[in-house]
């Protein structure tokens, strides 16, 4: 990541001297500093109410109730992982976070499911297949009610902030779909070529 934030500032300057925006360059470098930080502080009411309502609905055991819902599916994606393990327990607090679009709050429950997948898989260096679905479902989540961005859109003065939901619930499906088929069918052709390896 400091490698991809140094590109990103690199070519910025670099293109605003060849473009002669220099001056804009600078000008955005001293002031959205500050309005990153206050954007910052202004969503932190939004996370935490809504980190709370997730602490409770897994206190209240709403969580369980939905993992066991969705435990069918989840067998299909995650084969040979136990349904009742910590891998599968943190795999549905990533995903019910990032359903109430909490990118946040998913964050700590997928580095642990991860490292719950690692341990009851015995992976050492390479990704189980697992492990890979499970990337690909954080990355391309499906989000039913999309709390950050509704949140930046009301900060920045918009009427109606949730009016972006269709379009959320289509792209987020699309995305989540189409990446969840290319990861089922990568692993397919990478094993196939492990089974039988060129001469």
């Amino acid at each position: 990541m400091k490698f991809c934030f140094f590109i990103i500032v690199f070519f910025s300057v670099v293109l605003g001297i060849v473009n002669g925006k220099m001056p804009e360059v600078s000008q955005a470098a001293l002031t959205e500093c500050t309005a990153a930080v206050t954007l910052a502080i202004s969503l932190c009411g939004t996370i935490c109410f809504w980190s709370g309502i997730m602490n409770i609905a897994e206190n209240a055991g709403l969580v369980a109730k939905l993992s066991r819902l969705l435990s069918p599916l989840l067998k299909r994606l995650f084969k040979g992982i136990d349904p009742n393990g910590a891998a599968m327990n943190y795999i549905m607090l990533n995903l019910v976070s990032n359903l109430l679009g909490l990118a946040n709050a998913a964050t700590p429950a997928g580095i642990r499911a991860l490292e719950e997948l690692k341990k009851e898989e015995s992976a050492e260096d390479a990704a189980t297949d697992n492990m890979v679905i499970f990337t690909v479902m954080n990355t391309a989540s499906l989000q039913l009610f999309p709390t950050t961005v509704a949140a930046i859109r009301a900060n920045h003065g918009s009427a109606a902030p949730l009016e972006i939901l269709p379009g959320v619930w289509i792209v987020s499906t699309l995305a989540l779909t189409v990446a969840l088929t290319a990861a089922k069918l990568l692993s397919k052709v990478f094993r196939y070529g492990k089974k039988k390896p060129y001469p």
